[in-house]
């Protein structure tokens, strides 16, 4: 069994994926617009571009996201949680994602990590950056 976050964007989900991509050294598998998925020429105009559905493949994991369809709800109650090797890799991520964002927590040491910081990044998503040793 795998469990996997599934973001949701308001017509973001395009611009936000390929900054994660960059930020977090991953690959976007499969990107699919609701105009070029089966049936898409019966979308309304303003939906077309949307992304009906992205994964990006980091190491073992798999990030999916949408442009929420059925209308867009601001994230509430959770966090994206990212684990990295290093203290330094640590802080690269935590500053792209703190880019236009706003910091929740400084990414700093603490007792149980060299490095963990919470963050909502400039589309919305709440993310903890964790530095792991043992990875």
């Amino acid at each position: 069994m795998r469990v996997n976050a599934n973001l949701s964007f308001d017509g973001k989900c395009e611009e936000a994926f390929k900054f994660y991509e960059r930020t977090f050294g991953g690959k976007i598998a499969s990107m699919v617009t609701f105009g070029g998925a089966p049936g898409g020429e019966h979308m309304p105009a303003h939906m077309k571009n949307r992304i009906m559905h992205v994964a990006l493949q980091v190491g073992d994991t798999v990030l999916m996201g949408s442009d929420a369809p059925m209308g867009y709800q601001k994230p509430q109650g959770f966090a994206v949680s990212i684990h990295t090797k290093t203290p330094e890799e640590a802080d690269k991520v935590f500053a792209a994602l703190a880019e236009g964002g706003a910091v929740i927590m400084p990414i700093a040491e603490t007792a149980w990590t060299p490095r963990f910081g919470m963050v909502t990044d400039k589309f919305g998503t709440p993310w903890m950056v964790n530095c792991d040793p043992t990875l």
